[in-house]
Formats: C-alpha cells, sequence, structure tokens
C-alpha cells in the first residue's frame, strides 16, 4: 500500500512539473516519473514472497525474477544520463519561445568583429571611410 502511494504521489507530482513553463521544472517532473516507472515496473515484476534473486543463497523456486530488477537498473541508468542531457541543454538555452522581440526589417542585426550593428549603420560606416580616403588621395596628390 506504501509502494503505491509513493508512486501515485511521485506520478502526480511529476505531472504536475512537467505541465509549469520553466524548464527545470519540467527536468525534475520527467525524473519523478522516470522514478514511478521504475517503482511499477519494480512492484510488478517482483512478488514480496519471493526471495534474493541469489541462488546460493535461497532456492531457485524461492529466488525471484532478476529480470525486472535488471531492467530498473537500466532505466536508472538512461535516465541519469537523460537527466543530465536535459539539465544541460536547460542551461545552455537561456532563450525561449516565452519571449516575443519585435524586431523591425531596418534593423536586422549584422555582427561585425564581435560587435553588433545594423545594416544601415554599417552602410554608413563603409560611405564615411570612402569619403576618407577618397580626401586622404585628393590630398596626396
Amino acid at each position: 500500500m506504501i509502494l503505491s502511494l509513493s508512486i501515485a504521489v511521485l506520478a502526480a507530482a511529476g505531472t504536475y512539473m512537467v505541465l509549469q513553463r520553466g524548464m527545470l521544472r519540467i527536468v525534475i517532473g520527467m525524473t519523478l516519473i522516470s522514478h514511478a516507472v521504475n517503482l511499477i515496473i519494480l512492484n510488478a515484476g517482483v512478488p514480496r514472497w519471493r526471495g534474493e534473486a541469489f541462488p546460493s543463497l535461497t532456492d531457485i523456486s524461492e529466488s525471484s525474477d532478476p529480470v525486472p530488477q535488471a531492467f530498473v537498473l537500466t532505466a536508472i541508468v538512461i535516465a541519469m544520463a537523460t537527466t543530465t542531457y536535459m539539465l544541460t541543454l536547460s542551461g545552455l538555452g537561456r532563450s525561449d519561445d516565452t519571449l516575443a522581440e519585435e524586431v523591425a526589417d531596418e534593423t536586422s542585426p549584422l555582427q561585425t568583429l564581435g560587435r553588433s550593428t545594423t545594416n544601415a549603420e554599417a552602410v554608413e560606416d563603409l560611405e564615411h571611410a570612402a569619403k576618407r580616403a577618397a580626401t586622404r588621395q585628393e590630398e596626396t596628390h
């Protein structure tokens, strides 16, 4: 009964967290859901009256099936790797789709040597540089 309640609480909390907006909450929710699924598999595959899965400790007819335990162990490792990957993505991807920035057509950014300028500013800079070069050539002649 306690295990079933634990599964229900983990699944409900995980579902609630996944439905939130923050990336960290979604990652925690997915982790809680994976723990609930692991407990379901373990509860379904290992009855209470069975012993350990070691032939030296218990009789083979009374020992539990080791396959669900192996599935859960594999699922724990996969969940840990997936959680690490999701946390990395949520840490690197700070800009999410909840913020909508309106960008005018004339202010499209142009990256030049690490500084951000607009197309109009870049054209003006080129025109000024061309004028300066022309005046320098006239001064030398």
